[in-house]
């Protein structure tokens, strides 16, 4: 079992940045593909970043390329997601996902381990 809790969310204006973390306890932190997910109010979920084991291996969605970067902390058991340039429709509800497989934690089916997730709002 893997438990995962988010922390770093909050209110921004448009144009500023937050980080988001969350923090891994339980199973090996280091085996895991780390995933970033987002529901915005009345949509569903979905995928904004993610990260394999050793960093090697990162995705975006196109809505965060070049804004959005997502890293990890193996000796931390941490991933992080910094987020600049922040736009009001970037505001949802942030998740955390942890898998062994890549192909999960990018399509986000059948994700072995989700947080709790974590408010953003941004205000334009």
């Amino acid at each position: 079992q893997v438990q995962l809790v988010e922390s770093g969310g909050g209110l921004v204006q448009a144009g500023g940045s937050l980080r988001l973390s969350c923090v891994a306890s339980g199973r090996s932190f280091s085996i895991y593909f780390m995933g970033w997910f987002r529901q915005p109010p009345g949509k569903e979920r979905e995928f904004v970043a993610a990260i394999g084991w050793s960093g090697g291996f990162t995705s975006y969605a196109d809505s965060v390329k070049g804004r959005f970067t997502i890293s990890r902390d193996n000796a931390k058991n941490t991933a992080y997601l910094q987020m600049n340039s922040l736009k009001s429709e970037d505001t949802a509800v942030y998740y955390c996902a942890a898998d062994t497989l890549r192909n999960r934690i990018t399509s986000g089916r059948r994700i072995e381990y989700w947080g709790q997730g974590t408010q953003v709002t941004v205000s334009s």
